[in-house]
């Protein structure tokens, strides 16, 4: 199974405490930001909100980003973690048992339109998360909101070619641009990639053309090598292996730093995807896992300190402005950034995205 953005995220904050570029406490931080820990349980009455995200390790950390900050300014309503991973198959199961012990969780676009559309998630009651508080209509859903987003983008290594690639049109030019080519396990914004080398304008990417897209990943098959985590696709180019690739933007920034700019990477026609959190229907935090939705949301301070552990692109629109220097070229949110994008679009996955992802994993191992 394909290794999930959030979970390379966890992975990739652990190797930076690792190599000492960050402090324990940033650390601690970095995992609470991905859902506030379990120790503010503890420290309150009742029941807490229980966030549950893809990081087991953000038990052990205090809520700074957006725990911490709730609960100060809603005395008496802790939040807990559970990293026990939010999958769409175990929300299912949750809901459908009546066993609901999740508030909130860290979801994707795609399965907020498939479990929403099954009724086995709460509607956003946007008379409590103010929907202004996002970038654009593809953050704010019927069922789920996204306080964080984050981007696959091109990434290549550039002693390899006297003139860069700008597009997917390059990256499947194999005279032109030769090389191993590398592409995640996983149907989701790789069909969109393939549609806009042959052609389809950013507007016009969806709906995806199925047949022609995996036709145009078959093409290309015997020049790529596929990656399931994110450590790998980095490894990928790290070694040479393959030359050019799409990969998570978190990973490209390492890349682009630790290469000293050898391995560099574009934003052109990247495909920006909304960090979306769902409610399960039947939650007992009720109401109040809107109220903290709505406050991850509007907490701009905290999406910039978690752009600059993680790389994790801000939703807030007054954090833009926010963001330090050194930062602006690798947020996707930046408005430089985010206009070059497609944003992904979660609905057409949701409604495709089983049959498309098996054909996919068909063509790529037949």
């Amino acid at each position: 199974m394909a290794q999930s953005f959030q979970q390379d995220c966890v992975e990739l904050l652990g190797r930076r405490l690792a190599q000492g570029e960050i402090s324990r406490r940033a650390w601690l931080a970095g995992l609470a930001a991905l859902g506030a820990p379990a120790g503010l349980a503890q420290a309150q009455a009742g029941r807490p909100l229980v966030m549950v995200n893809w990081g087991g390790l953000a038990n052990d950390g205090f809520g700074r980003f957006y725990g911490a900050p709730f609960t100060a300014a809603n005395p008496g309503l802790a939040v807990t973690q559970d990293s026990t991973g939010p999958s769409a198959g175990r929300i299912r199961s949750m809901v459908e048992s009546g066993r609901v012990t999740w508030d909130l969780c860290d979801s994707s676009a795609s399965s907020a339109y498939l479990l929403g559309g099954m009724n086995l998630l709460t509607k956003m009651d946007y008379g409590i998360i103010d929907r202004t508080k996002v970038i654009g209509p593809g953050f704010a859903l019927e069922y789920g909101a996204a306080p964080y987003s984050f981007s696959s983008v091109l990434a290549y290594d550039s002693s390899k070619f006297p003139t860069a690639p700008t597009s997917w049109a390059d990256f499947w030019d194999l005279r032109r641009f030769p090389g191993q080519r590398l592409l995640r396990r996983d149907a989701l914004g790789t069909l969109d990639a393939a549609m806009m080398s042959l052609g389809r304008a950013p507007d016009q990417v969806y709906p995806i053309d199925t047949r022609a897209a995996l036709r145009r990943v078959a093409e290309i098959r015997r020049n790529t090598v596929f990656w399931s985590s994110g450590s790998e696709s980095e490894q990928f180019l790290r070694t040479g292996e393959a030359v050019m690739g799409q990969i998570w933007h978190t990973r490209a920034t390492v890349l682009n730093r630790e290469s000293n700019g050898r391995i560099k990477f574009i934003w052109n026609q990247g495909l920006l995807q909304a960090g979306i959190f769902v409610i399960p229907r039947g939650n007992l935090g009720g109401a109040n896992a809107q109220r903290l939705l709505g406050a991850m949301l509007a907490n701009a301070e905290a999406q910039v300190g978690l752009l600059g552990l993680l790389g994790n692109g801000p939703t807030n629109p007054a954090a833009a402005a926010q963001v330090p220097a050194e930062l602006k070229a690798n947020n996707p949110t930046d408005p430089a950034n985010e206009r070059q994008q497609v944003v992904l679009n979660g609905q057409w996955w949701g409604a495709n995205y089983q049959q498309a992802n098996q054909d996919y994993l068909d063509t790529i191992t037949g």
